[in-house]
């Protein structure tokens, strides 16, 4: 069996987890692949070095560890291959991850062929200068139309297909996944969608309307989104936390559902509400200690 290992080393306890996860694969007899950039930390490790474009490929899973954002950028990688990914979390809460640091013993289950496989719906993002296709985005847990560099509200107008959903006055629109939904849509106010049920979530951030709450769109439409006071908004979009990209006064944004999916790995069986009872009060209790 052969997996490819992927490590955030500025995550403050990584390159520990990273060296244990390799100790734990090595006594399971399983190949491990690295991206090159990695050999001055690893060289002394028995680990195989290959080109970061091609690590993934040459593999049947990737292990990543980090927070939930180096899962969610990994996952990315690892859906362009239709490839199987394990997160192991070396942040604070971890949703994505699928084993604690704590809980290495159980990698034995992937030689063992003992787990379960999510598939996450993930979202097409493509962008327009009026009628000219610019580029897409996938997404896995949302993408964020906002203001930008003023502190104007935006001028947001939502259509669903053809037909107008609502003109938002907001600091900006969140388009999130199931799995988005535990993210900053739900630290704007929207609701938690059982990452099982694919559907499109728009929540407003602080809008400015009687109408302020979340909606839920079926998987199959299409959203575009079109800011029309670009002047004194500067809006730009994100995909998943990535930089921000500048729009014009031509700009629009579609999102629907993509193609391709993110196949999460899990060990331990929990169910989503397991996991979000947990995640959640493990946040309560961290959250009350540093206030004490």
């Amino acid at each position: 069996m052969t997996v490819s290992l992927y490590v955030n080393l500025t995550r403050k306890n990584a390159y520990k987890v990273a060296l244990d996860v390799i100790k734990e694969l090595e006594k399971l007899s399983i190949n491990i692949l690295m991206p090159e950039e990695f050999k001055d930390e690893f060289n002394f490790a028995n680990v195989d070095f290959v080109p970061s474009n091609d690590f993934i490929r040459q593999s049947e899973l990737l292990i990543s560890i980090g927070g939930d954002g180096t899962i969610i950028h990994s996952a990315h990688r690892a859906a362009a291959y239709d490839k199987p990914i394990l997160g192991i979390n070396a942040g604070r809460l971890g949703f994505l991850a699928g084993l604690e640091k704590e809980e290495l013993y159980l990698l034995k289950a992937l030689k063992e062929n003992a787990y379960t496989v999510d598939s996450r719906m993930m979202l097409s993002v493509k962008h327009y200068e009026g009628d000219r296709f610019v580029k897409e985005y996938i997404c896995l847990n949302d993408v964020v139309v906002a203001r930008g560099n003023s502190l104007r509200l935006c001028d947001v107008e939502v259509c669903n297909g053809d037909r107008l959903v609502f003109d938002y006055q907001a600091d900006g629109i969140i388009i999130s996944t199931p799995t988005g939904s535990t993210a900053y849509s739900l630290s704007a106010g929207g609701p938690v969608v059982d990452t099982s049920i694919e559907s499109l979530i728009l929540t407003p951030i602080c809008n400015h309307s009687l109408f302020s709450r979340s909606m839920i769109f079926r998987p199959d439409s299409v959203l575009r989104l079109r800011v029309s006071n670009y002047a004194n908004s500067l809006p730009i979009f994100s995909c998943d936390g990535e930089r921000g990209i500048q729009m014009t006064e031509k700009s629009s944004v579609t999102v629907a559902r993509s193609e391709k999916y993110a196949k999460i790995i899990r060990i331990k069986g929990d169910s989503f509400a397991d996991i979000l009872s947990h995640k959640l009060i493990e946040r309560y209790v961290r959250e009350k200690g540093e206030k004490e």
